[in-house]
Formats: C-alpha cells, structure tokens, sequence
C-alpha cells in the first residue's frame, strides 16, 4: 500500500544534445576522401502524460528527480548518432504543475488545454479537455552538433572541427494533485459524510467513531438514471482550517475542483445551530469564490430523535436554503437526496461547460491508502 500524496516537488531535466563528429573518409583506393563526420543525435525531450489510473503523487516523493536521455554524439561515414529516449512522467487528471519557485503555474489539467494544443479540426467539445493519454511536452532536448561535413568550403576542404550539442534544460517543478468530482461533500468529522459516501457508492470507506479517522479524500460513483455522478468525500473542516487548524489547507484546495458542495451538518452535537455557518466561514476565508458554487445541506442522522427534533429548527434558521434530512442506516430520505444531486449536477453542467469524462477508474476508493488511510471515516 502506497501512502497518500497530493503534492511533491521535482526537478526534471531535458537531455542534452549529442556532439558533431569530426572525421574523414579513409577508404582504399579513395585518397583524401574528405571529412565524413556525422551530426549528434537530439536529446530526449521531458513528457508529462495524463493517466487515470493513477491514484496519488506517491511515487514522486520516491524518484525525485527526472532526467531525459542525451543524445549520442555523431559517427564516422556520416552516420547520424542516436536520439535520446524521452522521459515520460504519468500523472492523475487534475493535476497542476507550477515553478517551484516562482509559482507560475505551468500547465494544469483539470481546465481546458490551452488553445496552442487544442486539435483545430476538432468538431467536439470535448477536444478541448484532457484525456486519457494525452501528453504535454514541457522541455525540449537539446539540439544535436552538426558534423565537420557540414563545414566544408572551396577554401577548407578538410575541416576539423565540429559544433557540440545544445545543452538540456533543467527546471524545479512543484506537482500538486487536485480532485475533480461532481459533488464534494462538506462537513466537521464524524458528521456522516463517509457513511453516505457508502451509501450511495461502493467506495467502501471504514468507519470511525473517532474525529479525524479520514484521513484522505475519498471518491466513489452513484449512478443515477443511467448516468454516473462523482462524489468527493473531503476530509473532516473544523474552525480555523484556513489557518492550518486540523487537517487545515491541506484538503481545502480539492473543494475547488467540485462543481457542486454538499454540506453535511449533524444535529446530535451541541453545536449544531453554528456548523453550516462555521463551514461556510472557513470556505470564504480560504477562498471566496467557493461560496458561488451551487449547494444544499444535507441532515445526516436524521434516525436519531434529537435530530428530528431539531429538523424544524434548522428549516427556520436556514430559510433559504436546500434541506434535506437523510440517515446512511436506515436509508431514509437517500433517495430524494440523490435526485437532488441529479437536478443540481445536470443544471450545473447546462450552464457551465467543464471536463466530465476523464474517465476515473472508480471501482475501488480512488486513493490508496497506506499507514495514514488504515481506518477512514467521516
């Protein structure tokens, strides 16, 4: 089992370019044959590819660095050298590389593919988006020296020298992995989100009575009227995860990529009148713009009898809002809910067009797990 990771930080290098070769031709019966030296082979280029079999950044915390081939210097009898082997590094749709020093954000796969890579003669929109195996060239290789034949003139038939190979290019990169789901569900720990994870999907997320026993994002798939919906189980949010509280920044930034929020409150605590304004206050102060996504609240144990009766109160409070009480252990209320993501998902695709078929190998929990992910919760 391989641990979770989101982030990691790279240093790739592109190969560099073989050198010119300086020869002459010396064959019998052929005096003064001439200079008859090759050109060095092109060095290897370095390839980012989209996998979505992929799960984690784990692997790049173990291989750090990434170099491509160089090219193979140039031969006798005007033989070319050999091309260095591109390097090719697979990473999970919604993946953002950015300078890891300056943050300039390089590429990022979960948005659109910037129109210098976009196929012209493409009639779908979905040519637009990335996909599976789609590459990304991000460094070239150094070019090749080119044989002293090259240099022959009138005036020096017999030229010794021969130009070197172009040098690669070397950057450090910062690779961060943020999820695109369909619906992110939102919440403290222990407030059911992983149980109705498991209810609507075959994620199959363990279960805790503990706060924090999530300790990753989990995704599954609920398939409603024939069509598969992508749920998003983001870690526990307490008060104060902006500022590091938690489990803090570090799962906040995978809410960006959901198109629609889920927030699932818990009646059976004595704080319940404050937990959908607290969440919403930690999700403006991390980031504004996640209050315009489209919403609703989601009552989760609403088999206990203190949530029952807590339930009109809450309608009175939140006037505005969306309410739906649902309980993952008697199935109350799940399939109301679930038409409620159908309505809210397809109206959010109608009027916003975004990438929905990256194809997620989903049959198992999309992250693996590891020392960290043993017990998974709320």
């Amino acid at each position: 089992m391989v641990k979770f990771a989101d982030e990691a930080v790279i240093t790739v290098s592109s190969g560099k370019g073989g050198d010119g070769c300086i020869a002459f031709r010396r064959e019998k019966y052929v005096p003064k044959g001439g200079p008859a030296g090759g050109d060095g082979g092109r060095g290897g280029d370095v390839v980012f590819m989209i996998k979505r079999n992929l799960r984690t950044l784990s692997y790049l915390r173990y291989k750090q660095n990434f170099k491509a081939q160089n090219g193979e210097p140039g031969m006798g009898r005007n033989m070319h050298g050999r091309d260095g082997a591109d390097i090719i590094i697979a990473v999970p749709p919604g993946t953002v590389i950015s300078d890891a020093d300056s943050g300039e954000i390089l590429m990022d796969f979960g948005r659109e593919k910037p129109q210098t890579l976009q196929d012209n003669k493409g009639t779908s929109d979905s040519d637009r988006f990335w996909h599976d195996g789609d590459t990304w060239v991000f460094l070239r290789g150094g070019k090749g020296g080119l044989g002293n034949t090259h240099f022959k003139t009138s005036v020096n038939q017999a030229p010794r020298f021969a130009s070197p190979g172009q040098p690669g290019m070397e950057r450090r990169l910062k690779i961060e992995l943020q999820l695109i789901a369909d619906i992110g569900l939102v919440g403290f720990p222990n407030a059911g989100k992983s149980s109705l994870l498991d209810a609507y999907t075959n994620a199959n997320a363990k279960v805790g009575s503990y706060p924090f026993t999530t300790k990753i994002p989990n995704l599954g798939v609920m398939t409603i009227h024939d069509r598969d919906i992508i749920l998003a189980d983001i870690p526990g949010i307490i008060e104060g995860a902006h500022n590091g509280a938690g489990l803090g920044l570090r799962f906040l930034k995978h809410i960006a990529r959901t198109a629609v929020l889920a927030y699932v409150v818990d009646l059976s605590v004595s704080d319940w009148e404050e937990q959908f304004s607290i969440l919403r206050n930690e999700l403006q102060a991390y980031n504004e713009a996640l209050l315009q996504k489209p919403h609703l609240v989601v009552v989760s144990k609403i088999d206990l009898q203190e949530v029952q009766e807590r339930l009109p109160t809450l309608r009175t409070l939140l006037a505005n809002e969306e309410i739906y009480g649902v309980s993952a252990f008697t199935r109350e209320g799940l399939d109301t809910l679930g038409e409620a993501f159908f309505a809210l998902v397809s109206q959010h695709e109608q009027e916003n067009v975004s990438p929905s078929d990256f194809e997620l190998d989903l049959d198992v929990d999309f992250f693996d797990g590891g020392p960290d992910a043993d017990q998974n919760s709320e």
